[in-house]
């Protein structure tokens, strides 16, 4: 049994340390994009856009899905599990976000770390009235390790090229509206003067 799965508690706890609201970092180095920076509310970004490992996850059936199916939009990928206290409380608000930015612009893939199945993020997902997420899972340690993530939840915003603009460690509320004008700036300073091609289907509503 790897160490993240021994230590979920543990995990939670740091990472429910470090909130949105208060993580104006003063060692966090600037985007590349001043414009994108102003608008950044305190979310850590990067000085250049990083490269994202590749991820392979399930969905709600069961199909295998690719972080890279999502090239084209601007990724918020939450890391969580439903043992996690922070997850649980900011879920709502990320399923907020993806009712508010969600469509051919923006997804917000909350990518469950939960190694007992899809159920029990089912049950939590109906639990607290989720309308727009769909679900997602990895049960395996891959996504942990791959991107090298030491506690939950974990968030990274990704670009529509599929790289890492930034992450952060900690719960936040994610349908602010100094977050919601954050993504905005985010969707407009990355919009695309190419065309790719777009994951099938709408993921607007949660998997069953």
């Amino acid at each position: 049994m790897t160490l993240w799965r021994r230590l979920p508690k543990f995990l939670c706890v740091a990472a429910a340390t470090i909130v949105l609201s208060g993580c104006d970092n003063p060692s966090a180095e600037p985007a590349g994009d001043l414009d994108l920076a102003k608008h950044s509310r305190g979310f850590p970004l990067h000085k250049m856009p990083q490269q994202v490992p590749a991820l392979v996850f399930q969905d709600g059936q069961g199909r295998s899905v690719q972080l890279s199916d999502f090239t084209g939009k601007v990724v918020v990928l939450n890391v969580w599990a439903t043992w996690c206290g922070p997850c649980r409380k900011e879920m709502p608000t990320l399923d907020r976000l993806q009712g508010a930015l969600g469509g051919a612009d923006l997804e917000v893939v909350a990518l469950s770390v939960d190694h007992v199945g899809p159920q029990v993020v089912r049950d939590f997902y109906r639990q607290i009235g989720v309308k727009h997420l769909r679900l997602y899972i990895d049960p395996s340690p891959q996504t942990m390790d791959k991107l090298k993530l030491l506690g939950l939840p974990a968030t990274l915003v990704i670009d529509r090229k599929g790289r890492e603009l930034g992450r952060l460690l900690g719960a936040a509320e994610w349908d602010s509206p100094e977050m919601l004008q954050f993504f905005r700036a985010v969707i407009d300073r990355t919009a695309e003067t190419h065309t790719v091609s777009r994951p099938p289907a709408s993921r607007s509503a949660p998997a069953g």
